[in-house]
């Protein structure tokens, strides 16, 4: 059977793989029965969610016929160096990396290098509304997490708060 649109099929293979992947994890933990569950149950259901709708992609993908066939472009690295990068620097800044020094900066200043460095990858970049994307996710996260679910986050770096 031939591929008729490639961004589908592999798109639709991708999500098949990760929800099984998940759901396979997911086997690990006590799954137990849809009145009782249990922790894996959540993960399970929603990686064979995730497996299935991959297949319908899949599906569509060797049937449903394009003009031009949907080829697969060239990678995007920088965009993925980028938003990877920025997640490595978020972790990096919230907690610290104490066996090369590098002190835990707290949640306000990771949210803003999270920003500020994922939006480089996009096609424009506008720093004022990078700043004040960053402002409206810090509150928002400073209000859900350390407000309202009261976790033990440090907020700020201890040369700033003591």
């Amino acid at each position: 059977m031939k591929i008729k649109s490639q961004k589908d099929f592999f798109s639709g293979l991708m999500f098949t793989v990760v929800g099984v992947a998940f759901a396979w994890g997911a086997t690990n933990y006590s799954v137990g029965t849809g009145a009782r569950m249990g922790p894996g149950y959540f993960p399970l259901v929603l990686g064979i969610l995730m497996a299935v709708i991959g297949l319908g992609i899949m599906f569509s993908g060797m049937t449903v016929e394009t003009t031009t066939g949907d080829k697969i472009g060239k990678w995007a690295w920088r965009q993925v160096v980028l938003i990877l990068g920025a997640n490595l620097v978020f972790g990096i800044l919230l907690g610290g990396l104490p066996s090369f020094g590098v002190p835990a900066m707290g949640l306000i200043i990771a949210i803003y290098a999270l920003v500020i460095i994922a939006s480089l990858a996009g096609h424009e970049f506008k720093l004022p509304s990078v700043l004040i994307l960053a402002t409206v996710l810090a509150v928002g996260s400073y209000i859900a997490f350390i407000w309202a679910l009261k976790l033990q986050i440090q907020v700020w770096p201890t040369f700033i708060a003591g």
